[in-house]
């Protein structure tokens, strides 16, 4: 395999994490905190309120990366986890109002193995 194919956008993907959990109490939005926490932890960052996505070089990257979001489930609200290619996340159009802006450019990620 050579380098073009190891970071073909076809084989790279995002990991999209989007929730809606509850904040009515103190216990809840110290759920809705540690969640968030751990999904830093895990190197996803906030893209919007309550999305937050990773970069992966590859699907058992991000097989990796949802199978640890699955384990840290809160036990009240609603979770989603996307994963799309690199491809398809390049083709998103954001707006803010009506001025589009540029998507933010990921890094080739170093591996160490």
């Amino acid at each position: 395999m050579g380098l073009h194919d190891r970071f073909s956008e076809y084989r790279i993907m995002w990991v999209l994490v989007f929730f809606d959990l509850p904040t009515e109490t103190k216990k809840d939005r110290k759920e809705y905190a540690k969640f968030r926490k751990n999904l830093q932890k895990d190197g996803f960052t906030m893209f919007q309120f309550s999305i937050y996505v990773r970069h992966c070089p590859s699907q058992k990257n991000a097989d990796v990366h949802i199978k640890r979001v699955k384990a840290i489930l809160p036990e009240y609200g609603k979770v989603g986890v996307m994963c799309i290619t690199d491809k398809q996340f390049s083709s998103m159009e954001l707006f803010y109002g009506k001025k589009m802006t540029e998507l933010p450019v990921a890094g080739i990620q170093l591996e160490l193995f």
